[in-house]
C-alpha cells in the first residue's frame, strides 16, 4: 500500500527542522506527528525545552509548543510502500521537495535527523539534489537517537543526546 506522509509544520521563525523518516501507521491513522503513546518524541521536546509537566493531550498545543521554540518538523520521505511500521519495511521511497522547504524557510539552519533512518534517508535521497539546485548548502546536520519505541534505549540516554536541539537554539539568541 502506498502511504503518503504529512506537511511540513513550520513557521517563518524556525530555525531547527526536526525529520523523520515517514510517520508510523498510527500517526498515520491519527494524522499527528509522532502520535504513538510510546513514542519519546513529545516528552523528549517538553523535557529539553522545560515543559513543565509534560506534553498537552492535545496535539495542537504540542505543535504550538515546538514553533515556539523556533522547531519544524517534517519527514525526509512524502510517500512509500510500507507494511507496518518499521524503517527496515520502507519501500519505493519518494523524498519530499526540501529545495522548495529551504526557500520557503530561509531561516532554518540545522537540521536534526530523528534516527539514523532519517538520516540516512536523507543523504541518499535528498542530499543529491541539493547539491544540484545549490539550496541549503550552509546547513548544519545533526543525529539523535530515535525517539521509537522500536529504539529500546532508556529515555534518560536519549535525553542526553537530544538537549543538543536546546544547546543549538542557546547559541541562536
Amino acid at each position: 500500500m502506498r502511504l503518503q506522509g504529512f506537511p511540513p509544520v513550520a513557521d517563518p521563525n524556525c530555525t531547527t527542522l526536526v525529520l523523520g523518516s515517514m510517520p508510523g501507521a498510527l500517526s498515520l491513522t491519527k494524522l499527528e506527528y509522532y502520535g504513538h503513546p510510546r513514542n519519546h518524541f513529545w516528552p523528549l521536546l517538553y523535557a529539553v525545552f522545560g515543559g513543565g509537566a509534560g506534553p498537552s493531550d492535545k496535539y495542537g498545543e504540542r505543535l504550538s509548543f515546538a514553533l515556539a521554540h523556533r522547531i519544524a518538523l517534517w519527514d525526509v520521505l512524502a510517500a512509500c510502500e510500507r507494511a507496518g511500521s518499521l524503517d527496515a519495511a520502507i519501500r519505493r521511497p519518494e523524498a519530499n521537495d526540501f529545495v522548495a522547504f529551504y526557500n520557503a524557510y530561509p531561516a532554518v539552519e540545522r537540521v536534526f535527523f530523528n534516527g539514523q533512518a532519517a538520516a540516512e534517508l536523507y543523504r541518499k535521497r535528498v542530499l543529491p539534489l541539493l547539491q544540484r539546485s545549490g539550496a541549503g548548502g550552509a546547513l548544519r546536520y545533526g543525529t539523535l537517537p530515535s525517539s521509537s519505541p522500536a529504539r529500546t534505549m532508556p529515555f534518560e540516554a536519549k535525553l542526553l543526546e537530544w538537549r543538543a536541539l536546546a544547546d543549538f537554539q542557546a547559541s541562536r539568541q
